[in-house]
């Protein structure tokens, strides 16, 4: 059984309900986040408060409960104690929120950072200096051979390499990488509960 995240329920149910709330994107979820101070507070505030950050609109909706909640929290909940995928293993599950330490500070530079990342495995590696490598999903040989020993290099240099878990030039970056034995970070689109292309 891998070890609890550090996230507790109440904390984490208060930002997916933040997240899945109709209207709040990300931008705005910033917005409350940064003028509340914690999705708790959000949840919290008065319909006024609320109409100050966003629009009259979007405070309501922050009022009630979104459809599909409860059912989204309880299989997060589940998937954060690790009663997911049986191929995942006993690898360590967790959620690194916007203003957590661990949150990546490079991620934090982008124009549009997650306000939420599910993390599978070792999240200290989020810490570690890195490097993306990424490329086409159906190489040459030669591409494949390159990617491989760039990222084997790189790791050995002490490089964690980031890539995006697709086929081609991206599997054979993590390769190499987990080849040098120095960790590698995959960004995925498809949620955690489903690596695609499964072989990987």
């Amino acid at each position: 059984m891998p070890a609890s995240p550090k996230i507790g329920r109440d904390e984490f149910a208060a930002w997916l309900r933040l997240l899945e709330t109709p209207g709040v994107g990300r931008e705005s979820a910033r917005a409350l986040l940064a003028h509340f101070g914690s999705p708790d507070a959000v949840l919290g505030a008065s319909n006024a408060a609320l109409k100050t950050v966003v629009t009259p609109v979007v405070a309501s909706a922050l009022a009630s409960e979104p459809s599909a909640y409860a059912t989204r929290l309880e299989a997060g909940w589940r998937w954060l104690q690790g009663e997911g995928d049986a191929a995942e293993g006993s690898a360590p599950r967790d959620v690194v929120v916007l203003g957590d330490p661990r949150y990546p500070w490079l991620l934090l530079e982008s124009a549009d950072p997650p306000l939420l990342l599910y993390v599978l495995g070792r999240v200290e590696l989020l810490a570690r200096p890195s490097i993306a490598i990424v490329g086409s999903r159906n190489p040459t040989g030669q591409g494949l051979e390159n990617a491989r020993a760039f990222a084997a290099h790189l790791g050995h240099a002490g490089w964690v390499v980031v890539s995006g878990l697709a086929l081609g030039i991206d599997g054979a970056a993590h390769e190499g990488a987990l080849e040098a034995g120095s960790g590698t970070i995959a960004i995925v689109g498809t949620g955690l509960d489903r690596s695609y292309p499964a072989r990987h």
